[in-house]
């Protein structure tokens, strides 16, 4: 089986910009992505909130980042992410392509546009019903279409639309729009924006293309056909996180729950961007998102193999497990350093709260505590008080 120290799963910005930090700090890293380097972003025509970018397309700020990755000599591997999984503490990526032992993971797979849910979508996917405008709006020169959503992206999406169609309804199920002033204003402004409220679609129509939508007015009742050629649906997003439920804590949703430091719920998995539980969804934050959760692995990875050397490797070896934001701790350390030299047998000393899995998984519910493992078992533990507790287990 394949090892890598980090191994991050999609390659947008939280990816791409965790690739860079990665490389930076000095950690082996292999990036894997389905598709084309830049996530979403590939698919946005116009990026002008990206702090030292006033005007960008979603292609060239990607372009940019990979090459900003290529240059610290990341990897990057295509494929498909079939599941995580730990197996005897061993975090595995099982790919289409096998499976890859990794240190540490970051899962940054992003997110993707929710479908409609109408009859006729399905069958008319890729023949009138699109999820994106900048790759399929250029087919749609001089004809009527329609955009299906009433956030931030139904509205940007229906703005580009108009560079080809001859006129774009936007379809909203609400009587007012979600998506930000200064969009709403933008697109409003363009003759040939036609919002369409209160109602929803039925389903969509035609021969071997699209040709109408059934609409329904939600507050009315009545139901009317619209001819249009084609369909762009964006009614909101959900996570790529499927091959993560029930090995990561998820929200119902199924956005991965992180805290600060982007770790997860399972020890050396960690997650950035649009897939994660967040507030904002934005390449600003994903690129935070990101820089954060490398620096985490980082540190993670670091510790690890620091541990390993002090706990798991020695045949034999005592361990002094104290917490740094104990102030009574804090002396008993002083003083355990002091006996190392007394003891007569090799004693780590561990800051417990700092490495509170670790302390976990010894299975050492109180501190201040003393261990003694044997090639990574614990032959027995201990709560100690003093410094005279402390060379009795040592001795015993």
């Amino acid at each position: 089986m394949e090892k890598r120290e980090l191994v991050i799963l999609g390659a947008g910005p939280a990816g791409l910009t965790a690739a860079i930090y990665g490389k930076r700090a000095g950690l082996d890293v292999l990036l894997l992505e389905k598709g084309r380097p830049g996530g979403q972003i590939i698919i946005t025509n116009e990026i002008e909130n990206f702090p030292g970018t006033i005007r960008a397309t979603g292609q060239e700020l990607a372009d940019s980042m990979r090459a900003h990755a290529e240059h610290f000599k990341a990897e990057f591997k295509t494929g498909t992410i079939k599941a995580i999984a730990v197996r005897d503490g061993k975090k595995v990526v099982v790919t289409d392509d096998g499976e890859i032992e990794a240190e540490a993971i970051i899962i940054a797979t992003g997110a993707r546009y929710r479908k409609a849910g109408c009859p006729g979508e399905g069958k008319f996917t890729g023949r009138g019903v699109s999820y994106c405008a900048v790759c399929d709006g250029a087919f749609f020169e001089n004809e009527v279409v329609a955009v299906i959503g009433g956030g931030n992206a139904a509205v940007e999406e229906a703005m580009y639309l108009t560079q080809f169609a001859s006129l774009v309804y936007i379809i909203h199920r609400r009587n007012a729009f979600r998506a930000h002033r200064s969009a709403l204003e933008r697109a409003f402004s363009n003759p040939k924006i036609v919002p369409i409220l209160d109602t929803v679609v039925e389903s969509i129509a035609g021969g071997d293309m699209v040709e109408k939508l059934v609409l329904k007015n939600v507050k009315s009742g009545v139901v009317a056909d619209l001819p249009v050629a084609g369909v762009f649906v964006f009614v909101g997003i959900e996570p790529n996180a499927e091959f993560a439920q029930g090995v990561v804590e998820t929200l119902p949703g199924g956005w991965i729950v992180t805290n600060q430091r982007m770790e997860t719920s399972v020890e050396g998995v960690f997650a950035a961007g649009d897939v994660r539980d967040t507030f904002l969804r934005q390449v600003v934050t994903a690129s935070g998102d990101g820089a954060s959760a490398a620096m985490a692995a980082y540190a993670y990875i670091s510790q690890q193999l620091h541990l390993q050397s002090l706990l798991l490797e020695p045949i034999k070896v005592f361990a002094l497990f104290t917490s740094s934001i104990d102030q009574d701790q804090i002396k008993l350390a002083a003083e355990a350093e002091k006996l190392k030299d007394q003891v007569g047998v090799p004693l780590a000393l561990i800051d417990g709260y700092m490495n509170a899995r670790m302390t976990e998984k010894l299975g050492l519910s109180e501190l201040p505590a003393m261990v003694e493992l044997n090639s990574g078992r614990v032959v027995r533990c201990s709560v100690v008080r003093d410094a005279e507790n402390i060379k009795i287990f040592c001795t015993l």
